[in-house]
């Protein structure tokens, strides 16, 4: 157990200093190759000449944040990237400063839904083969035998077969108790992480929703502010407000996806164990008898 939360440790540092370094990449690249647009320039000179030349400084200052606004910030490097010229990520730049939250949920599902469906998938074993052998091996060898042949299959349900078979000279009780035992253990095993899964599907729709409203807030205030208001400035902002919130699904749909997929095959490992574990107490009964 312990080997799959150091795999899931490196798949997610790994997923995430690939991330880093491929925009900084990208960012090197265009800071490199290119120059900031004419109407950047046009700002920062036109604000230079209000701070040296201007008849009033109030209005010099108040053109400053709005220039180191525009051309600084995270969200500008990935504007001015080669990232941002494409369609995903021309919208992740609309969206705002929420988008960030987003990625890192969506990172983090990702990650979590891969380490979910590597381990269930390394769990799943043919249980008619697994318990016609260990039965096989019990009636011709005896305990010790059927337990190695327990131990040569990773998976929960030759955990659970393992541990009964350990208490068969102590009673059928010990040998319900011990495989009770077991099968709480490898369930635990098995939900673990599911908790992340489940989180992503209702933090990125809520996230999204909040990108929108805080955008919406930001458009109605533009609207306000403008002397005219047209039905183009009234959709194109409500339009990239309404980014955040279909992110939000995209990421929270596949998330739901899966964890409905993991809910039920830990369903399908859960009938397995109590059909393989009833058949062996049925077998060491039987063998008493």
């Amino acid at each position: 157990m312990a080997r799959h939360g150091t795999l899931k440790n490196a798949i997610f540092l790994s997923l995430t200093c690939a991330f880093t370094l491929a925009l900084t990449v990208s960012v090197l690249a265009q800071d490199a190759g290119e120059e900031p647009g004419e109407d950047k320039f046009a700002k920062i000179q036109a604000t230079s000449d209000s701070l040296a030349f201007g008849s009033a400084a109030s209005d010099s200052l108040k053109e400053v944040p709005v220039v180191v606004e525009e051309i600084g910030g995270l969200m500008g490097y990935v504007e001015r990237s080669p990232i941002g010229r494409t369609g995903a990520g021309e919208l992740f730049v609309k969206g705002g400063q929420f988008m960030w939250w987003l990625l890192v949920v969506a990172l983090v599902g990702f990650v979590f839904l891969i380490e979910r469906l590597w381990t269930l998938n390394r769990a799943r074993v043919n249980t008619r083969k697994l318990i016609g052998t260990v039965i096989t091996t019990l009636r011709n060898d005896g305990v010790q035998a059927a337990g190695e042949e327990c131990q040569k299959v990773r998976g929960p349900i030759a955990a659970i077969l393992y541990s009964g078979l350990q208490k068969a000279d102590r009673g059928r009780d010990a040998v319900e108790k011990a495989i009770a035992t077991a099968g709480t253990i490898e369930m635990s095993f098995l939900e673990r992480g599911l908790i992340w899964v489940s989180s992503v599907t209702t933090i990125a729709p809520l996230i999204g929703f909040l990108g929108t409203v805080s955008g919406m807030i930001n458009a109605f205030e533009a609207i306000a502010a403008s002397e005219q208001v047209n039905a183009k400035l009234v959709a194109s902002g409500i339009s990239e407000a309404l980014i955040t919130t279909a992110t939000g699904l995209v990421v929270a749909i596949p998330a739901t996806i899966g964890y409905n997929y993991f809910v039920s095959a830990i369903d399908r490992f859960v009938i397995e164990m109590e059909e393989t574990s009833a058949e062996l107490i049925e077998e060491l009964e039987r063998m008493k008898g």
